[in-house]
């Protein structure tokens, strides 16, 4: 089957075509047919660009005011005789659709119903900046593509199956009963993409295992995944707890805000701006938010940019030893997104020192592998570490095609706590 993955912002629309089904993809064999996106949604100038394995890039340009008109603009492309991918729009079978939050209503994906949709927009309050967006682009790609199943995938979803000692705040219940105040975690579909393949790659079954999955990018998370089940991750009740990021500040000190607030004079908004936008790499290094940046500064001898590289991996080992321990041992540590799946210099500092919990780095494999798929451990470290690049539009297509099938993984329900 052919299905469309629609990843719909505020501004941008991101889709690709995946051909899969239940055999392709438990052999790893679906197919990426094309790659696009439409930037600068509401302006003269917004821009498509279509990429298709094999083929010089296309793009174009023209005045798109709205999901609507964008999501119609991507699959007029896509069915165009010279630069498209498919010879009609009734080639596309089903549309998955990624959905930022589904709070603690949603466990994993599902059909796309008026109640889903209900329930998807209660959620927005956790997600104001994604959920409404995230609709726009279902309601747009409904109207364009009527006939077919819509799929909803959560990046929340995952991590659901945290328990509750691990998801609440040590603050006044009320909040958790009354606002839903909680840990939720992100990059749920990457972390379960990971490790899928992982597993897929070691020959195992997930149900044996326990990994810690690693996703570093611009935004970072941790996953300790505790046969097949998510037990805890970095991320919290926003993106903005855990690791360093490249704006993010990641965990800190709560009594900070007000003190800060006061000494400075700020705002919530700026004070929020603060957090999310110039911490992190950026401002510690006072070079870049781009770990590449930081790393050339490093080697000219920038100082600032030394402590920032050095403090991001330190904070991916204190996670990676915590979770460890969580789980009561590791037997694979895995590696993804454009920070993990391209730096050797990162993993090997972030692994450095935790021989003693049975991880052995082959450093010359670690220092050949950009952007590949490698075992990068020694033959005979008991804690297998892996780079597994990432794909979360595969995760949305395949849980678009056991949505339905009718063979989603099915998990406990949340803790319940009264």
């Amino acid at each position: 089957m052919k299905i469309l993955v629609l990843n719909s912002g505020s501004s941008s629309v991101k889709f690709q075509v995946i051909e899969t089904d239940l055999e392709k993809l438990n052999t790893h064999q679906d197919k990426t047919l094309a790659v696009g996106q439409i930037e600068k949604i509401g302006l003269s100038d917004s821009r498509l660009v279509l990429k298709v394995p094999g083929r010089d890039t296309y793009q174009d340009y023209h005045e798109i005011l709205e999901h609507r008109a964008a999501i119609g603009w991507a699959i007029r492309i896509l069915c165009d005789a010279s630069v498209g991918i498919l010879d009609q729009v009734t080639e596309i079978g089903a549309v998955g659709h990624r959905v930022v939050h589904g709070g603690e209503e949603f466990a994993s994906s599902v059909l796309m119903t008026p109640e889903v949709l209900n329930k998807i927009e209660q959620c927005s309050v956790l997600a104001p900046l994604h959920n409404p967006a995230n609709l726009r682009g279902y309601h747009a790609a409904h109207a364009a593509l009527p006939d077919v199943p819509h799929i909803a995938v959560f990046d929340t979803a995952y991590h659901q199956t945290m328990p509750a000692h691990a998801f609440l705040y040590g603050i006044p219940f009320q909040f958790y009963t009354k606002h839903h105040l909680r840990r939720y975690g992100f990059h749920g579909t990457s972390h379960r993409y990971v490790t899928f393949r992982a597993c897929q790659i070691m020959e195992c079954e997930r149900e044996d295992k326990k990994l810690i999955s690693i996703h570093l990018g611009n935004g970072c998370s941790l996953a300790a995944v505790d046969r097949a089940k998510s037990i805890d991750t970095s991320m919290g009740f926003t993106p903005l707890e855990g690791l360093v990021m490249g704006t993010r500040s990641g965990d800190l000190d709560p009594a900070i805000i007000p003190w800060l607030m006061a000494m400075e004079e700020m705002t919530l908004h700026q004070m929020n701006t603060m957090l999310n936008k110039h911490s992190g790499l950026y401002a510690i290094s006072g070079v870049s938010s781009d770990m590449r940046e930081i790393i050339d500064a490093r080697a000219r001898g920038r100082r600032r940019a030394d402590v920032a590289f050095r403090m991001f991996c330190y904070r991916v080992k204190k996670y990676i030893g915590s979770y460890a321990a969580a789980m009561g041992g590791v037997d694979a540590i895995l590696f993804t997104g454009g920070i993990g799946e391209n730096s050797p210099e990162v993993r090997e500092s972030a692994l450095t020192g935790l021989e003693y919990m049975g991880v052995h780095l082959d450093s010359s494999k670690n220092a050949e592998v950009v952007g590949g798929e490698a075992v990068i451990s020694t033959q005979d470290s008991p804690v297998t570490v892996m780079v597994v690049p990432t794909n979360e539009e595969k995760t949305i297509a395949r849980d678009v095609i056991r949505v339905l099938n009718n063979v989603m993984p099915t998990f406990d329900p949340p803790e319940v706590i009264s």
